[in-house]
């Protein structure tokens, strides 16, 4: 079974690469994924790896308060983020002003 580790305070010249290397001292790294701002496509300087559970638990032990890159890392567990209702649209504007 896999773990989602919470990666952040990353450099925002970090690549994928860097952080699979630091994190592949404790364990089988599945996944990373480094967040990016969807506007300037600039990381946003957190990300998620995930690993193997014994691996995760190493890293976040490992990690936790280490520096990469010229950062402090913050490293723990990533929380499944609450799914909202979605859709609603309710007063979002837009449309109307036409003529009948």
């Amino acid at each position: 079974m896999s773990k989602k580790l919470y990666v952040g305070n990353l450099s925002f010249s970090s690549t994928e690469d860097d952080v699979r290397n630091a994190f592949s001292a404790f364990g089988e790294v599945y996944n990373v994924s480094l967040i990016t701002d969807r506007e300037t496509g600039r990381l946003r300087g957190f990300g998620f790896v995930e690993m193997d559970e014994e691996g995760a638990k190493a890293a976040i032990q490992g990690m936790d308060g280490k520096e990469l890159g010229g950062r402090t890392l913050k490293v723990n567990e990533a929380q499944e983020k609450p799914r909202s209702g979605g859709g609603g649209g309710y007063n979002r504007g837009g449309g109307g002003g036409g003529r009948w």
